[in-house]
């Protein structure tokens, strides 16, 4: 039997139908959250991104403030605008889209965000509030997938997690998260140095790919029934497309879904919840205020 498809774009439209009400409980209040963006450059992915997070923001009844800077723009202008933005009482929400360009140091930049305005969850103070347990903005790919496992009903107390990738950005938050207490799974970290990767995918009860590899997972390395979480987007060249490319994941999908219990498609999987989980945090951002005002 194939596995049942988890539809991201099903569950972010619910998700945002939320967040659209408490945001218009907000307003009442008199607090519109906003989100600031800074893009440096011109990169086509980074310009999409940006697009649709702004598009996301006036939908979700949310202000959205972009700022656009040359890739040439020196560190120092960035930095600059980040403490504008942090001083800015309209502003509840910074995004630093990445990467920067190579001249600007990420890390530095990142610091310079308000940790009460992170809502990317990146700076290392909300790495640390999230690594001890404390209130803190969770990273919007790794919050995602958390939501998906929780609104399909998978189980996740004494589960075996399987996560398949160490970025920053995703793998490492996401291990640390299933491991709390209230999601309570056993988690185990693959990376590009495991041996024998199959032995390792072959005991996950949720396997999570996010190591930027298409196709790496492959159906023989899954246990049947198992939830597949497919976090990769890739891009490989397809002349049958108006673009020349298409969009795939970490995972072998048509294969996988008569192996696995339950998987998410790319694209329409994991996406789509990433941008819904930074207007989350963006709004958790703004009731905080309400909250402090009252």
């Amino acid at each position: 039997m194939a596995a049942k498809i988890m539809d991201g774009k099903v569950l972010a439209s619910d998700i945002r139908s939320e967040i659209k009400a408490r945001t218009d409980a907000l307003r009442i209040g008199g607090i519109v959250p906003g989100l600031a963006v800074i893009l440096v450059g011109e990169d086509p992915a980074s310009v999409s991104y940006v697009t649709g997070k702004e598009k996301a923001c006036l939908e979700a009844g949310m202000n959205s403030f972009q700022r656009k800077l040359p890739a040439d723009a020196e560190e120092g202008e960035i930095l600059s605008l980040v403490r504008a933005f942090n001083a800015d009482p309209a502003v509840h929400g910074i995004l630093v889209q990445l990467p920067l360009p190579r001249h600007v140091s990420e890390s530095r930049v990142i610091a310079a965000i308000d940790p009460e305005k992170d809502v990317d969850g990146f700076t290392p103070v909300n790495i640390g509030r999230m690594v001890i347990g404390e209130p803190c903005f969770i990273p919007c790919t790794p919050h995602g997938v958390l939501k998906l496992l929780e609104r399909a009903g998978v189980a996740t107390k004494g589960a075996h997690a399987v996560v398949v990738g160490r970025s920053n950005i995703v793998g490492k938050p996401l291990a640390i998260l299933l491991a709390r207490r209230e999601i309570n799974a056993t988690v185990t970290v693959c990376h590009t140095g495991t041996k024998d990767l199959a032995s390792f995918t072959r005991q996950a009860d949720i396997l999570v790919a996010c190591a930027g590899a298409p196709g790496l997972i492959k159906a023989d390395m899954i246990r049947p029934g198992a939830c597949v979480i497919d976090v990769g987007v890739n891009r490989v060249d397809d002349a049958s497309k108006p673009r020349g490319y298409r969009l795939v994941g970490d995972v072998d999908y048509d294969a996988a879904r008569e192996i696995a219990g339950s998987i998410t498609p790319v694209p329409g999987g994991v996406g789509p919840m990433t941008i819904t989980m930074l207007l989350w945090n963006t709004m958790e951002s703004a009731e905080r205020v309400a909250v402090g005002r009252a």
